[in-house]
């Protein structure tokens, strides 16, 4: 069998039509396609999106996958499904359980993780350091980081601009939500963070590759980087904890003072494993959707126009501030019709604890419901001509929530959106209004699996042709 005829479903072949009598199979089960479990992991891992546009243009807004060592996956994309699972009764679809494959990378205690009382309790301590109007406080840091990444850059020559924007993101989440300034604990957390992310890969989600066959084994290179991640964070609350947190604002400070609603606050092992979600999860998913931005305004010149004709209206010689961000409307625009195109996280999942009908199907207790972002964000019923990248759909009112959720939904939306949304913001603001650039010759974009998101091929190589002060 060649993967490369079923994973971007261009050929019809057997390998893709329903077959809900085949061995294991559950019969109220949605079709799916009949490939061996390990190839739609192989499918998943290397080629998501085709594989997805495949299964849907097969079997329509709702297909069942399955992967190995996993319940059984059912996907749906129409709003109405979506909106069901979204609003549905936290005790009957538990985000916390569908996520158990992050497990070995996040911890025991990720927000991620969690469901019922304990979510809910561990949400509300962290919700008040990523309200909205705290972000304008970041603002300084923010710009100053990226223009010290814009100053380092070299003039006419390719580079990859995604490890750029990593670098960007991971360096303000370590000054804003950790509040460490530049210095030896600031770089020996810096490079525990770049180096578990590299050991990381879709791989290691894999419970039958999670074997620790000595540190120069991938699992065993990824074990033991998450352990002294785990040890400095421990090192440093307990640091915090006998200091005057008081004086401090930064979220992790914040988070060490806050209590629920009986006083308590997190445990140390509780604020590792949520702070290590906060610092790994948070750079990089917000560093690859500014690499995708960056990729299709360069693909759009009429779009990087209308973003410079907006920074020059909104700005003019004067530097950017805090106070002009909301009227730069259009990147605003831009930013949603990236992650519209291009989401990060392609599909999140809910746990079916009881048996429910979901988009009209009656689905068992145990499979995973789930709602697949890229597939919704492209569906020509909410969005015309989909394949086309067009920021001006999100300049005349809102779309509608269970048609446009590059964060997920429901109580499970992501916590950090506003944070992600703001920071990128301003770094494309700056980036755009100080350097000019184009891509690398040659250079075509691909999408490729970076643990659980999806990056620009190659790194995204573009060159500077000139830059302009600061």
């Amino acid at each position: 069998m060649n993967p490369t005829e079923v994973v971007g479903g261009r050929r019809t072949t057997d390998n893709l039509s329903p077959c809900p009598h085949q061995e294991g199979a559950i019969p109220e089960l949605p079709p799916g396609p009949r490939m061996p479990a390990w190839l739609q992991a192989a499918n998943l891992g290397f080629r998501p999106t085709a594989f997805f546009d495949g299964c849907h243009r097969r079997f329509g807004d709702c297909f069942t996958l399955r992967l190995p060592g996993f319940p059984p996956q059912v996907v749906f994309c129409g709003p109405e499904a979506v909106k069901e699972i979204f609003a549905g009764d936290g005790d009957q679809l538990s985000a916390g359980r569908a996520n158990l494959v992050l497990k070995p990378l996040l911890g025991d205690h990720s927000l991620l993780l969690l469901d019922g009382p304990q979510h809910l309790r561990e949400r509300r301590m962290m919700q008040p350091p990523f309200h909205g109007e705290r972000m304008k406080a970041y603002f300084e840091v923010i710009r100053t980081i990226t223009d010290r990444a814009i100053d380092r850059w070299p003039v006419g020559r390719p580079i990859p601009i995604h490890p750029e924007t990593q670098g960007i993101t991971l360096d303000v989440i370590i000054s804003t939500v950790f509040g460490m300034k530049e210095g030896s604990d600031f770089g020996t957390l810096r490079a525990l963070l770049v180096r578990g992310t590299s050991a990381a890969s879709p791989l290691t989600l894999l419970p039958a590759l999670q074997v620790d066959l000595g540190r120069f084994s991938p699992w065993g290179r990824f074990i033991r980087c998450r352990e002294e991640t785990n040890a400095f964070l421990c090192a440093e609350i307990a640091r915090r904890r006998a200091a005057d947190l008081d004086a401090r604002s930064d979220v992790f400070s914040m988070l060490i003072r806050a209590r629920d609603e009986n006083g308590k606050g997190m445990t140390d092992q509780e604020l590792a494993e949520e702070m290590g979600t906060l610092l790994a999860a948070g750079h990089e998913t917000t560093a690859t959707a500014l690499a995708w931005a960056f990729c299709h305004v360069l693909d759009h010149p009429r779009v990087l126009e209308n973003i410079h004709l907006e920074l020059e209206r909104v700005l003019g010689d004067g530097p950017l501030g805090a106070d002009r961000l909301q009227d730069l409307k259009y990147l605003d625009a831009t930013i949603k019709e990236t992650l519209r195109m291009t989401p990060i996280i392609l599909d999140v999942g809910r746990r079916l604890e009881t048996p429910m009908t979901i988009g009209g199907r009656r689905l068992p207790a145990g499979v995973n419901a789930s709602p697949n972002i890229y597939l919704a964000h492209r569906r020509p019923e909410a969005w015309p001509e989909p394949e086309q990248f067009d920021p001006e759909r999100f300049l005349n009112g809102r779309p509608r929530l269970y048609e446009f959720f590059p964060f997920g939904g429901g109580i499970r939306r992501c916590l950090g959106m506003a944070f992600a949304l703001y920071e990128m913001k301003v770094v494309l603001a700056q980036v755009l209004r100080r350097v000019t650039l184009r891509k690398a010759d040659g250079y075509r974009a691909r999408g490729v699996r970076r643990n659980i998101t999806l990056a620009p091929s190659k790194g995204m190589p573009l060159v500077v042709q000139k830059k302009g002060p600061a």
